[in-house]
């Protein structure tokens, strides 16, 4: 039997993946925050919305919550998040 190890940061085509460079601040920043659809995510995400805006001064957020916790982020979900500075994924469990 053989065992197969996937490297998450790679391409279909084979490169690493780069991260982002760390944003210096978030204050005045907009944050994307992608809702996996399980019970107890948009509180966690209203948690966390409230601490970002108080202690760190976001300016903005973008909120979308995924048709289901199976399936990936649609694409149009996707391109809705690359307008923001910082995007945030969570398990709602």
């Amino acid at each position: 039997m053989t065992l197969r190890v996937l490297d998450p940061r790679q391409s279909a085509e084979g490169e690493a993946l780069r991260l982002a460079p760390a944003l210096s601040s978030l204050e005045g920043a907009v944050v994307g925050m992608i809702d996996n659809a399980k019970i107890g995510t948009e509180r966690l995400f209203d948690f966390i919305e409230e601490i970002l805006r108080k202690e760190y001064k976001v300016r903005e957020f973008i909120r979308r919550r995924k048709p289901d916790a199976t399936r990936p982020v649609p694409p149009e979900m996707l391109a809705e998040m690359s307008g923001a500075d910082a995007v945030l994924s969570s398990t709602g469990d």
